[in-house]
């Protein structure tokens, strides 16, 4: 592999807020590209395993850590002064976590929004919980990242594609900059509802589609459900403002391909251990990896009634998930729905 692209340049001051998987493959993606790189680790042990032996046993093992990555539990630290924070926490604590660095932040700050989800209680994105958070923080920037990437493959330095979402097109090609290598490629576009709703909603099609291979039911099953899983997923970006396009990219088909039928996707795997008859507090209690689609599943549900968008799979999973009712039957209940025509109008 050849050395990175270098650039960057004009974002030099750099904290990553989040030391799960994918936060630490963010950061040693900036190190490397000879960044100092701020990372904020809620557990201290791990920052200690950082700090000393440059590797995230935990989380991301198996991978050698940058010298460039600075480790540190102290979120004031990570947040103050930075031209760019990277926020990587479970979209469950993004609010507090923002609400408790926001003192700090410098005018100007750009954020950027890497966490996949739908915060429960409000149902809102997760640049809608920054903006409502970061009100007082002066030209505050909220952008996102998004698209199909798991990070022990990014870590590895495998060719990935992802895309950057900013209203602001140079704060956009900015971050393209800083973000790109020569295994890392960023497009840009100005479709924050539509990139969030893509990496929020994938993670509930990719329980279903765990599910489906969990019952053993075949590749038709599974290529039926992703198609009609992006269908729902554009009657709520629609509704919700989002540009159609945005879904026939790399935040909408690629990362819901990816999630739905990668071997490394968390939901995906919650999804087959449920198919499998597992219980959903059995998997998680000895899950320390987040799998967001499960707390994502309760937030789409309710803001799909809100807004009054039909998503029988969000629905059907949602059943399964909090109400009890057997894989078998949802898949029923999905198959003898009433018959119509395929294509929405819009």
């Amino acid at each position: 592999m050849a050395t990175q692209t270098s650039g960057g340049a004009d974002f030099t001051r750099i904290g990553v807020v989040g030391g799960g998987s994918w936060g630490t493959a963010l950061a040693e993606l900036l190190a490397g590209k000879a960044i100092a790189v701020d990372l904020w680790v809620f557990e201290p042990e791990v920052a200690a395993q950082i700090a000393d032996g440059r590797e995230n046993r935990t989380y991301l093992p198996g991978i050698t850590l940058s010298d460039n990555i600075r480790p540190s539990s102290n979120l004031a630290r990570v947040a103050a002064g930075k031209q760019v924070l990277v926020m990587v926490v479970p979209s469950h604590v993004m609010r507090a976590t923002v609400r408790q660095m926001a003192p700090h932040l410098a005018p100007g700050t750009v954020v950027v929004s890497a966490s996949k989800g739908i915060e429960n209680d409000t149902q809102m994105t997760m640049t809608e919980v920054l903006e409502q958070e970061l009100a007082q923080v002066p030209g505050m920037h909220p952008a996102v990242l998004s698209g199909p990437s798991f990070a022990q493959e990014v870590a590895r330095r495998v060719p990935t594609a992802v895309t950057v979402a900013a209203r602001d097109a140079r704060v956009a090609g900015r971050l393209q900059r800083l973000f790109f290598a020569d295994y890392f490629r960023v497009y840009t576009n100005d479709d924050l509802v539509g990139t969030q709703l893509g990496g929020a909603v994938k993670n509930v099609i990719a329980i279903a589609a765990g599910i489906v291979d969990g019952l053993g039911l075949g590749l038709n099953t599974r290529a039926a459900l992703i198609t009609r899983g992006l269908t729902e997923l554009r009657r709520l970006g629609l509704k919700m403002g989002a540009s159609p396009r945005t879904f026939t990219g790399l935040a909408g088909i690629g990362d819901l391909l990816l999630t739905c039928t990668g071997t490394l996707s968390r939901n995906h795997g919650v999804g087959e251990r449920i198919g499998r008859g597992e219980k959903l507090d059995e998997i998680t209690g000895n899950m320390r990896t987040v799998a967001e689609g499960v707390k994502t599943a309760r937030a789409i549900y309710n803001l799909s009634h809100r807004l009054a968008v039909e998503m029988p799979i969000c629905h059907e999973v949602y059943r399964v998930l909090y109400e009890g009712l057997a894989p078998r039957e949802a898949l029923v209940r999905l198959m003898t729905r009433e018959p119509k025509q395929e294509l929405d109008e819009q």
